[in-house]
């Protein structure tokens, strides 16, 4: 099976959830597209500001960048498709994520069958405008983001051999495909269950035993196949008083990582910030900034570093007011990165769930939809794909570390 991405290196070394996933193409892993050459980037649309997001991060030692989709679709991230929307990120950003091109769902829609033609676009496209690309994810650990054959699949007689065998060549194929342009992978996504406080059960721990001995599997495979990437475990968990418990869940998971040794390099943090309420002594939501800065003083000092890695802002119990729930929403998304960036020597790549309001998942998740029925105003740009006030928090908190 050929499962090498023949893309251009020297884009590469140029600077190279979510929501219910829509059909996947056909194709398969033994389909390579032809070589491409990466021209140098179009200049940014003038309706972005400058110097852009990314420019601004880079002072700092990191990049800025956004998820993206490979087609349109009401459920997807902005599009590479979408003019105006890719005028945003190449003016914003140095570096892309798929919002759902990379899962199970997409890639392996049959146990024999890898479908990469969405993700191979996403690829082409940032290499032809000098964008990294993020790998998200290589195991997204929860039943109900396995593919249907997954969950029910016959594991056979041998079931731990046979489950090991299963998510090797998962996971040796997708990267292998792109190896030498994917640099930093979130390898495990979300394995917490909320409810028992424990790692997730799924049909692959239940076969190899534990839900520990398949996590350890996925990173020493990619480690084995990616020896100088950068292996991330990432999760949902940001500030808010509400998300404690689940922290301190997260913290025994990394704990017991370093223990066995396995080789994770980082932490990524999805930064899905919530206003659900308004705390009276800041007008914004409620954060437990002390509760926050022991945890990620503890992850680092386990060795870990830190991402941000799908930022966007929850407004619901924000006013109707435009003005002012952007004002709201950029004061509380300023203090969380004045937080985060305290951190500016274990920090490394930020980036947005999407750019533009219209095309952020928030708008379908139905614990951020707003009683009065508006758009969720989390992302920097609004759906006329205008700079908000969040736009310049951004630029001004990451310009104070550059």
């Amino acid at each position: 099976m050929d499962t090498d991405f023949t893309l251009s290196r020297r884009a590469a070394l140029a600077g190279l959830a979510a929501l219910p996933l829509v059909g996947c193409g056909g194709g398969s892993a033994g389909t390579t597209p032809a070589p491409i050459s990466a021209p140098l980037p179009s200049p940014p649309a003038t309706g972005v500001p400058q110097p852009g997001l990314n420019a601004i991060a880079a002072r700092g030692g990191r990049k800025f960048g956004s998820a993206i989709a490979s087609t349109p679709g009401t459920t997807n991230a902005g599009s590479i498709q979408n003019a105006d929307y890719t005028a945003i990120i190449k003016g914003e950003c140095g570096i892309v994520v798929p919002e759902n091109e990379m899962k199970w769902q997409a890639v392996r829609p049959a146990p024999t069958v890898y479908a990469f033609d969405r993700m191979d676009e996403i690829v082409r496209w940032a290499q032809q405008n000098a964008l990294a690309v993020r790998g998200h994810t290589l195991l997204w650990h929860r039943p109900q983001w396995f593919p249907n054959w997954l969950n029910t699949y016959d594991y056979g007689a041998n079931p731990v051999r046979e489950a090991e065998r299963l998510l090797t060549e998962h996971i040796q194929t997708v990267t292998r495909r792109y190896k030498g342009i994917i640099t930093s992978y979130d390898v495990v996504n979300e394995a917490i269950d909320h409810d028992r406080n424990a790692t997730i059960e799924t049909s692959m721990s239940r076969a190899m035993g534990s839900p520990e001995a398949v996590i350890d599997l996925a990173f020493h495979t990619a480690r084995a196949e990616l020896p100088d990437a950068q292996l991330v475990y990432n999760d949902y968990m940001s500030w808010e008083p509400q998300h404690q418990k689940h922290c301190n869940d997260v913290l025994r998971l990394l704990e017991g990582m370093r223990k066995r040794g396995t080789p994770v390099d980082a932490l990524g943090i999805q930064s899905h910030i919530e206003i659900f309420a308004i705390d009276p002594a800041t007008g914004v939501g409620p954060y437990a900034e002390r509760e926050w800065r022991r945890f990620l003083d503890e992850v680092t000092g386990m060795g870990y570093r830190l991402l941000i890695t799908e930022f966007d802002v929850k407004d619901k119990a924000l006013p109707a007011n435009i003005a002012q729930r952007d004002e709201k929403v950029a004061d509380f998304a300023r203090r969380y990165f004045d937080l985060m960036l305290d951190y500016d020597a274990k920090l490394d790549d930020v980036l947005a769930w999407g750019m533009v309001d219209r095309f952020n998942w928030l708008q379908g998740f139905d614990p951020a939809k707003r009683a009065d029925g508006q758009e969720v105003r989390g992302t920097p740009y609004d759906s006329q794909y205008r700079a908000k006030p969040l736009r310049s928090a951004l630029a001004n908190v990451m310009s104070a570390v550059g």
